[in-house]
């Protein structure tokens, strides 16, 4: 009888290989390498995912837990910093020399996705990332409507300026130019406030 994958080491495990794809990227995953790197037997990841499909699922959703945990614990997501306060602060943190292995991931399952090579596997990171961020306008006092119009607006220009910078590394001009985003999405909410009240 086939031993219960315990979810405490499952858990673990997803982290280190999350980790371990922020390192190396995930278009060459392959079990035998990564069970390689993590120390373990390539027995042990089929213990806990059927196969390789079933890790990647598993591995996704465990970055996007992660990644809306991180920006949820930013300073003022629950207060009452603007919305361009805060999306500086995602930037500032995202751009820490430790947290570009998890942009470049991100933006390699955005390219991935793109290209029509993770279906069935796309995260709720990329799925439902509006929606996410409206959550936060709409704490803001944004209209239900206009709350996702503006969050699917500023998610694809942060995006585009993230790439830019990543691709470029010329940060003064990409930094001028989220500035003027924030400046922006602070004016189409305090509008979108102004005219729900």
């Amino acid at each position: 009888m086939a031993r219960t994958a315990d979810p405490h080491r499952r858990a673990e495990l997803l982290d280190q290989i999350v980790d371990y794809l922020a390192g190396h990227g995930l278009s060459t995953l392959s079990m035998r390498p990564l069970a390689q790197h993590l120390g373990k037997s390539t027995r042990v990841l089929t213990h806990h995912f059927a196969d390789k499909e079933a890790l990647l699922s598993a591995t996704m959703e465990r970055l996007d837990e992660r990644h809306r945990a991180w920006l949820r614990s930013l300073p003022g997501w629950s207060g009452a910093d603007s919305v361009g306060t805060i999306v500086r602060r995602t930037w500032d943190w995202q751009a820490r020399e430790e947290n570009l292995p998890v942009a470049r991931l991100i933006h390699e399952i955005e390219g991935l996705a793109a290209a029509g090579k993770l279906a069935g596997h796309v995260p709720r990171l990329l799925a439902d990332r509006s929606e996410f961020v409206a959550g936060l306008l709409r704490e803001r006092g944004v209209p239900e409507a206009d709350a996702l119009r503006i969050s699917t607006l500023a998610n694809s220009a942060y995006t585009g300026l993230q790439i830019d910078y990543l691709t470029t590394g010329d940060r003064e001009r990409v930094e001028a130019a989220l500035d003027q985003l924030c400046a922006l999405v602070d004016e189409w909410v305090a509008a979108a406030a102004r005219t729900a009240g």
